[in-house]
C-alpha cells in the first residue's frame, strides 16, 4: 500500500546508493498523474539527509513537474526543505538560509501568502550559533530590502528579525 511504499522510500531516501535513484525514478514514473502523491514524492527528496540535498532541492526547483504557481507544490520542496531538513537547512556556510530566501523572494510577488508563510523557519535565529544567528538575520534584512513587498512578507520578516 502506499504508507508502506512512502515509509521505504523515506528511508532509502537517506542512503547514498543507485537504487535510492532508482527508487526515486520509479515511484516518480508510477505516480506523476497524481499531484497530491507527486507532493510527497518532492517532500521526500527534501528532507534527505544526504549532502548533497541541497543541490538536489534547488534541481527540483526546475524539475518538469514543479510549479512556482503551485503552492502544495512550493511547500512539498522549500517548507519541506526548510522546516523538515534541519541538518541541511543549518549548513553552517549558510546556504540554506541563502535558498530559503531567495525562495521567498522569487514567491512573494507571486503569491505573497505563501511567501510569508515560508519566513518562518527564520524566526528560529535565535536558537542557533552566533554565526548562523548573523546569516539568518542577513537574509532577513535582504527580505525586508524587496521592492514592493508584500504585506505579510513584510509583517513575517519584521516580526521574525526583531
Amino acid at each position: 500500500n502506499m504508507t508502506d511504499v512512502l515509509a521505504a522510500l523515506s528511508v532509502l531516501n537517506g542512503v547514498d546508493c543507485m537504487e535510492r535513484t532508482d527508487a526515486l525514478a520509479a515511484f516518480h514514473a508510477a505516480w506523476r498523474s497524481d499531484e497530491l502523491v507527486l507532493d510527497k514524492w518532492f517532500s521526500i527528496q527534501a528532507v534527505s539527509p544526504l549532502p548533497g540535498t541541497l543541490a538536489a532541492v534547488q534541481a527540483l526547483t526546475e524539475h518538469v513537474d514543479f510549479d512556482w504557481k503551485n503552492p502544495n507544490r512550493v511547500r512539498a520542496v522549500v517548507a519541506s526543505f526548510a522546516s523538515g531538513n534541519q541538518v541541511r537547512f543549518h549548513d553552517a556556510a549558510g546556504a540554506g538560509y541563502r535558498f530559503l530566501a531567495d525562495a521567498v523572494k522569487r514567491l512573494d510577488p507571486i503569491n505573497g501568502q505563501v511567501a510569508a508563510r515560508m519566513v518562518s523557519p527564520f524566526g528560529q535565529w535565535r536558537r542557533v550559533d552566533p554565526g548562523r544567528q548573523m546569516r539568518m538575520r542577513t537574509e532577513l534584512s535582504g527580505i525586508l530590502g524587496l521592492k514592493d513587498i508584500s504585506r505579510g512578507t513584510f509583517e513575517m520578516a519584521s516580526k521574525s528579525l526583531a
